[in-house]
C-alpha cells in the first residue's frame, strides 16, 4: 500500500527506457546509487507495483537515505528489448 504524500513530498519519476547501462540511477534527491541488483533493500524499499494485463508497469519504491518517493516506469520497453 503507498503511503500519502503532501504536495512537496510528491513523487518523482524515473523512465527505465531513458537509462543506459544496468540500470542503476542516483536518487533525483540525494543523490544514493539505486541498483535492480540490491535485493537487500538496504538503499531503496518496495512501496508499490502496478501491474496491467499481468506486466508490471510501474514500481514505486523509496530511497532507503532519504525516503523520497520515487515512481519507475518503462518496464515494457526493458523487457520487450
Amino acid at each position: 500500500m503507498m503511503k500519502k504524500l503532501d504536495k512537496k513530498d510528491s513523487p518523482y519519476k524515473v523512465d527505465l527506457t531513458a537509462i543506459e547501462g544496468d540500470g542503476s540511477f542516483p536518487c533525483p534527491k540525494c543523490g544514493m546509487m539505486i541498483s535492480p541488483e540490491d535485493e537487500t533493500e538496504d538503499n531503496y524499499t518496495i512501496e508499490d507495483t502496478k501491474v496491467v494485463n499481468d506486466e508490471l508497469v510501474e514500481l514505486v519504491i523509496s530511497c532507503g537515505k532519504c525516503s523520497s518517493i520515487i515512481r519507475l516506469t518503462g518496464f515494457q520497453q526493458v523487457f520487450d528489448a
